[in-house]
């Protein structure tokens, strides 16, 4: 209905010779007493004529064309513009809420083609709460943008050829030396050392015996390790990663490096599943390596003009494309950068055709879009097709109190810890309670109670309510009649006049949505529409024995079932029946 009173007032505008705003005349009103759409353009065009905006207004009203689903207009000072919607229009948008073939507000397939990276965590340790808001976001935006009809693609970019992971090799290796009775040295500052590690040191232990048992070598000169100097914990620990790979040899640390990696990436994928997202690709990183898409990236910069060399290495004219400064591509000592294989990627996802690709990324990864949007541009591709988006951190509270996380130090909640605790659906509802730009205190004591508090839980008993009724109506011998449209025009009660002005809104709620990336405004509007129907079950009788009166409550009833139901499940969270 926004969008056709929008349509509506910039018809106004033409036949005045006045030229509209691009973004929307439209608002709908907080409070109620106010209309219920409010159009406010007249307070901003007030001083372009050199009028009173209340003037603007009248003039704006006076060419407005018939509109069948205006009942009443207001201008009030100094230069609203609220509408009043006919009971007809009303009506209307209950039959179409309980018409298909496609839920309401869907939109038939056929939009453009969309790749919605999300998650992409590191398999260098389980998936912690902070993943878990990055995994809700992602899913439920593309659960958004299918309703919408574009065609959407999720995929993890793992990244299984990085420093990282040769780091947790090293640090099950040196637990599973330990296990064995192996004289090692300390355990590095800079290692993994959560629970999972000893896990997976005893795994491999069970998997493969004494395959990798060596003793580990003494290094001398080893670089310090520790804080302090700066530095000191990396180049220590990357003495140590050095001298297991000579110890071991190639074969062995290959194997003993995929025993880690497919464990790991086992472990996020079920965990994953179990929070209700799925991947449709997993792209291996180090498949960019081995089908040598990397050094073809690289090549095709190299060609254009875009790389020079400075100081050994091999350097990308990013700041020429808009980033803050050049970047490396290769080191002096020949490796890559973590920043090659990721253009590479960008482009071979370009490659497959999506008109537009999305990242979601965590908050401390700010500096990623500008270097990848150059290094996209320098490819000769065009930029804008690349959407990031950030999503802030996450922090728990028990009893009021932050709990501490670090995925090194193993001191964390993992995501699996959180769904046996609060339960998957409040865990999902929370995790896009508010927009992914801001950040999230994520009360755990709240998410588990059982009371209108928990907004979960207040929108689940909303859909259970209207389960009941249909259970009560079998107990009762009351009949119900799904085709009966002729009944409707008798849904006067002013709540219920409020409970059809929430469902109308719905289609337009989920295009703004998808427009803005925001599930939170589902999350929203869900609580927005269980609160008019728990005032509506309270305050109306609804099975009561005149058949056409009953018919028309109780289809409106059904349609709010079945838009919370669907409101729920693009959050990933279920319509329970009973609870």
């Amino acid at each position: 209905m926004k969008n056709i009173l929008d349509a509506w007032c910039r018809e106004a505008f033409a036949s005045l010779d006045w030229e509209a705003p691009p973004e929307s005349l439209i608002e709908r009103p907080r409070d109620g007493g106010h209309g219920d759409y409010s159009c406010h353009v007249a307070l901003r065009l007030g001083k372009r004529f050199g009028q009173p905006p209340l003037e603007v207004a009248r003039t704006l009203v006076a060419h407005l064309p018939p509109h069948p689903g205006i009942e009443r207009i207001e201008i009030l000072p100094p230069g609203f513009i609220n509408f009043h919607l006919a009971h007809a229009e009303l009506v209307r948008g209950l039959a179409r809420s309980l018409e298909g073939p496609l839920p309401y507000g869907h939109v038939t397939p056929g939009r453009a083609r969309i790749l919605v990276e999300f998650v992409s965590a590191n398999p260098n340790g389980p998936l912690h709460v902070g993943h878990g808001r990055g995994a809700a976001y992602g899913d439920s935006l593309a659960n958004l943008l299918e309703a919408l009809g574009y065609v959407v693609e999720r995929e993890y970019y793992v990244n299984d050829a990085g420093r990282q992971m040769s780091i947790l090799a090293l640090s099950v290796w040196l637990r599973y030396l330990e296990n064995r009775g192996c004289p090692t040295q300390p355990f590095p500052h800079a290692g993994y050392q959560g629970g999972y590690v000893l896990e997976l040191a005893g795994e491999l232990a069970m998997a493969d015996g004494d395959r990798y048992e060596r003793c580990e070598p003494v290094l001398q000169d080893l670089p310090p390790d520790g804080a302090e100097p700066e530095g000191a914990a990396d180049r220590h620990i990357d003495a140590r990663v050095a001298a297991m790979k000579t110890a071991l040899g190639p074969a062995h640390y290959a194997a003993l490096h995929d025993f880690v990696m497919t464990h790991m990436s086992e472990r996020i994928r079920r965990d994953l599943r179990d929070f209700g997202v799925h991947h449709d690709r997993w792209f291996s990183e180090r498949s960019l390596y081995d089908s040598g898409q990397v050094t073809e990236t690289i090549g095709i910069l190299e060609r254009r003009g875009e790389t020079y060399r400075a100081d050994g290495a091999l350097w990308f004219r990013a700041e020429a494309h808009g980033d803050e400064k050049d970047r490396v591509l290769v080191r002096a000592n020949g490796e890559y950068t973590y920043f090659s294989p990721d253009l590479a990627y960008h482009r071979d996802k370009l490659k497959r055709g999506y008109d537009r690709l999305i990242n979601v990324l965590g908050a401390d990864h700010h500096g990623y879009a500008p270097r990848i949007r150059a290094g996209i541009e320098a490819l000769g591709e065009d930029p804008t097709r690349l959407e990031v988006l950030f999503v802030q951190f996450a922090v728990l509270l028990r009893g009021g109190q932050k709990v501490q996380m670090s995925t090194r130090s193993g001191s964390f909640i993992a995501l699996s810890e959180l769904v046996a605790e609060v339960g998957r659906d409040a865990a999902r509802f929370f995790y896009v309670l508010r927009s992914e730009a801001q950040h999230l205190d994520f009360d755990l004591d709240l998410a588990k109670r059982q009371s209108q508090e928990n907004p979960v839980y207040y929108v689940q008993y909303a859909h259970a309510r209207v389960a009941s009724l249909w259970r009560e109506c079998e107990e009762r011998g009351l009949a119900y009649d799904p085709n009966d449209r002729k009944s409707f025009p008798a849904l006067t009660h002013p709540l219920e006049r409020t409970l059809l002005l929430t469902l109308i809104r719905y289609p337009e709620m989920l295009e703004q949505a998808a427009s803005a990336r925001a599930p939170h405004l589902v999350a929203h509007f869900l609580r927005e529409l269980a609160a008019a129907f728990h005032g509506y079950y309270n305050g109306v009788p609804l099975l009561i024995d005149e058949p056409s009166l009953r018919n028309a409550r109780l289809s409106l009833c059904r349609a709010t079932r079945l838009v919370l139901a669907d409101g729920l499940a693009l959050l990933g969270v279920s319509a329970p029946v009973r609870m």
